[in-house]
């Protein structure tokens, strides 16, 4: 199956469609939503992402069915204009703005101020993953990026997002085998419990080898490396970079929890398994372009100083 920029955007139209309706879920309309989901994403954070998110906990909760309206209508605008050919490129733009301005007042980054944030639990945030993927998918030689490769962004975006969760991995506070079963044990305390009691024994065979830090900061790096060479180290890259995004949506994501009625989307999980196609799929040179032009200019010269026909 080939992948385009337009199916990219269908596919984040669909992404948007969903937020939109779990937007739409009861919680979202009380004051819980702004003290309980939006508040605590900025405890522990600097004042430059604390104070933000603070002061945008507030105002949502003084005017909570309002603002949440507002929130929903926004999103299923994204999504429709997505569909749509000719609003596309709008839609990708507006998706833009809208992704950094969740991540920031709604993410809080995806705690990556804070310097406590894993790939497993779903660092560095879903909408910045929404950003980068509307990236990859702006046309540029179309209207709507018909028979377009994903561009060159797909593979920038997917190797920074693999390369800082390394990173991240390895910095105290985390960089345990204990600090991984950690994680693992507080999803379990807010999933189902037909997911609670597997992400639980897996906590506890992880809490007693250490070696599998080592492989959560080892196997990122080189998903992240490998996908900076085309052909078969990219493919091998995101196949391996999408099982592993799958696992933690999973085990560590609680599949977004999109069942608890609390949810805003379905976490980075399902969201860099559409990245890991995009990167395969990406054009990261334009030689043939190159070439063609420069073999235009060649016949131009061909026939401006071949003989004239008599």
């Amino acid at each position: 199956m080939r992948i385009t920029r337009r199916g990219l955007q269908l596919a984040l139209a669909a992404l948007w469609l969903l937020d939109a309706a779990l937007q739409f879920q009861p919680y979202m309309f009380t004051r819980a939503f702004a003290h309980d989901a939006i508040s605590p994403v900025g405890d522990g954070q600097p004042g430059f992402v604390a104070g933000p998110v603070h002061f945008a906990s507030h105002v949502i909760a003084a005017h909570p069915v309002a603002i949440n309206v507002a929130f929903a209508l926004v999103q299923l605008a994204i999504a429709i204009g997505l569909v749509v050919r000719r609003t596309s490129r709008l839609a990708l733009l507006a998706s833009l703005a809208w992704s950094a301005s969740v991540w920031w007042l709604g993410e809080g980054l995806g705690g990556l101020a804070s310097g406590h944030a894993m790939l497993l639990t779903g660092a560095p945030g879903a909408v910045l993953v929404y950003a980068v993927i509307a990236l990859a998918a702006l046309p540029r030689d179309t209207v709507d990026g018909r028979g377009e490769a994903p561009g060159t962004f797909a593979v920038v975006g997917w190797v920074a997002v693999w390369a800082i969760g390394a990173l991240f991995q390895a910095l105290p506070g985390q960089n345990s085998a204990g600090d991984i079963a950690a994680a693992l044990r507080d999803d379990a305390g807010s999933v189902p419990g037909w997911l609670a009691h597997p992400t639980r024994m897996l906590a506890a065979n992880v809490d007693h080898h250490g070696a599998v830090v080592v492989a959560f900061i080892v196997l990122p790096l080189l998903i992240a490396v490998a996908a900076i060479v085309p052909g078969a180290p990219r493919v091998a890259a995101t196949t391996a970079g999408g099982l592993l995004a799958a696992g933690f949506w999973a085990f560590g994501q609680g599949f977004g929890q999109l069942f608890s009625g609390e949810s805003t989307d379905p976490n980075t999980g399902p969201l860099l398994i559409l990245l890991a196609f995009a990167t395969a799929a990406a054009v990261t040179q334009r030689a043939p372009a190159r070439a063609t032009a420069e073999t235009h200019a060649t016949a131009g010269l061909t026939s401006r100083y071949a003989p004239a026909a008599t």
